[in-house]
């Protein structure tokens, strides 16, 4: 007889498999799920050498999966490496200015100064009838001799203050990239506030990160993902297309390192980022081949189940409160967003989307799309279709990152081909209340469509995009069940509510089918790896206003305990 390492007993064990069946017990030996059942199933399997885990009336889930999450980039977001200058931390310019004056302190002229989350909608200077949006001078007031950069909670926009544009050679003449805004002053001059591609002069002129802080980032965002129960996450986009930022390839480094010294506690699965935002075909193209053919000749992980580079990342459009996604119809404010890839026009723009996704397909990666604008999403799984059809392959798995307005047709579109769709509940909760004003009160409602997708038959995985937001899927199935807003608690659409056992699904089972990875993980089912998340309440009967306040009491990665 071979006994168990560990058995769960007394609790409610959710397998998360199709029919998601509800189990009492559930033994694990040599790292993996040996048997699962009601009451009395593991008894034969207790050794005087097993550990006895009793659940006390809480729940066993499988490791949760973030299926988009930038672990480097949110380590690096992080302090000491990065200040705080997002929402609950501050609520105001003042509070800003406050801050990145005590850093000046510290530093010597010219070393700049960098921060990431601030966030117009809990900004007090910003909202309001009289509002207005943060500037360079509010920012040159404190940091005169210092250039500063700070991300927005989207890291989709930057506020900069004038060293930083002066430096970065931005003026009224600055020939801003399509897809694109920059603020302006009533004389036509740069303000301080530059949003995507239009960020990349300053960003390039960024001190690039040293190796250490890039291990030390990656085991801190790790350390904090296993705190909530996660045990695998994608990290959709490192390469070429982001070096500026240090996620190039020495990102790729600090995984191989992490993973050869035993110190990576989750599964991770990389998509390759050939070339950044407003980025034209040629570039990306010859930096994707580049990678292509450099791990044809060498495989860069040695154990596939613990990292593996599955795919590539490609950025399609903006984001809504940018006013910079794809839209069919027009913003509160006028216009309808673009592509952001390179090209003169949209319809070149579009060619050289469907260009970069079909050499994707064609040299046998899965293509993560971000595209928000339902316009540009109706494009992007159009050309997904189109790739699959020219050059027919076994089951890539292409979806859309994102997804924040995809229709219900183009869902039913997804769903009879394989297509899947990556949606971002925690956002949700996050601007639910801002959009309104960009894209009205229908549209705002509508936005990732939950039950839409899975009444449609859309394979629909959850990430948080850390450092968008923090990794929580406990907010995120919070959300998803009760639709209410961050700010102001309101609840925006009802219609797209799901349920528990629904929501939890989209961060374990449908994240596992993303990585191609749903023969041996994302279920509790026997002969499964144990990636398990304890929970020290029932979460199917807890009060949904509290969902996102439940217990993590442990983690395990392969049977090991992580956390706990």
């Amino acid at each position: 007889m071979t006994y168990a390492h560990v058995v769960f007993v007394n609790g409610r064990i959710l397998s998360m498999n199709d029919a998601s069946e509800v189990f009492g017990e559930l033994a694990v030996t040599d790292g993996v799920i040996s048997r699962v059942g009601g009451i009395g199933s593991v008894t034969e399997l207790i050794g005087p050498n097993t550990q006895v885990v009793d659940l006390d009336g809480g729940t066993l889930l499988p490791g949760l999966n973030d299926s988009h999450l930038h672990a480097l980039s949110f380590g690096l977001g992080q302090p000491p490496l990065t200040l705080d200058v997002g929402y609950p931390t501050v609520t105001s310019i003042a509070e800003v200015k406050a801050i990145i004056a005590e850093r000046v302190k510290t530093l010597a002229p010219g070393e700049w100064v960098l921060g990431t989350g601030w966030d117009p909608g809990f900004l007090a200077e910003c909202t309001g009838a009289d509002g207005r949006l943060p500037t360079a001078a509010d920012l040159d007031e404190v940091a005169p001799l210092n250039p500063v950069y700070l991300h927005d909670f989207s890291y989709h926009s930057a506020w900069v203050n004038s060293l930083a544009l002066t430096l970065a050679c931005i003026d009224a003449s600055y020939d801003v990239p399509d897809g694109s805004t920059m603020s302006v002053d009533e004389h036509g001059n740069p303000s301080g506030i530059l949003t995507e591609g239009a960020r990349y002069p300053v960003r390039e002129l960024l001190p690039n990160w040293t190796h250490e802080q890039r291990l030390l980032a990656v085991r801190n965002a790790v350390a904090t993902l296993n705190s909530m129960g996660i045990t695998s996450y994608t990290e959709p986009g490192i390469g070429a297309g982001d070096a500026g930022g240090g996620m190039g390839e020495g990102g790729m480094q600090v995984y191989s390192e992490l993973l050869e010294a035993g110190e990576l506690n989750a599964r991770v699965r990389i998509l390759h980022f050939p070339v950044r935002m407003s980025g034209g075909y040629d570039e990306f193209e010859r930096n994707l081949r580049a990678v292509a053919d450099a791990e044809r000749e060498n495989a860069r992980f040695a154990d596939p189940r613990h990292v593996r580079i599955i795919g590539v990342k490609i950025m399609g459009d903006g984001i809504p409160p940018n006013m910079t996604s794809w839209m069919h119809d027009p913003y509160v404010g006028g216009g309808c967003g673009g592509l952001t890839v390179a090209g003169d026009d949209e319809a070149e723009r579009e060619d050289v989307l469907r260009k970069m996704i079909a050499l994707t397909h064609r040299l046998g990666y899965q293509a993560g799309v971000h595209i928000t604008g339902d316009r540009g999403i109706d494009v992007v799984v159009d050309a997904f279709i189109e790739a699959m059809r020219e050059f027919p392959r076994d089951d890539p798995r292409h979806y859309v990152i994102h997804g924040d307005f995809i229709s219900r047709e183009t869902l039913q579109l997804c769903a009879a081909h394989g297509i899947g769709v990556n949606m971002n509940a925690t956002i949700k909760w996050t601007i639910a209340d801002l959009e309104v004003d960009f894209v009205g009160a229908e549209r705002a409602a509508y936005e990732w469509p939950y039950r839409t997708a899975l009444d449609a038959g859309a394979i629909v995985a959850t990430g948080s995009d850390a450092p968008i937001t923090f990794p929580d899927w406990r907010q995120g199935v919070e959300t998803m069940v009760l639709r209410k807003s961050k700010a102001s608690g309101r609840v925006s659409g009802p219609k797209q509510r799901i349920t528990v056992m629904e929501a939890l699904r989209t961060y374990t089972a449908a994240p596992a089918w993303q990585d191609f990875d749903e023969s041996w993980k994302g279920t509790l089912e026997e002969g499964k790896v144990a990636d398990l998340c304890v929970l020290g309440e029932d979460i199917l009967t807890v009060d949904p206003e509290h969902l996102s306040k439940v217990t993590v009491l442990a983690t395990y990665l392969g049977g090991q305990k992580v956390f706990g």
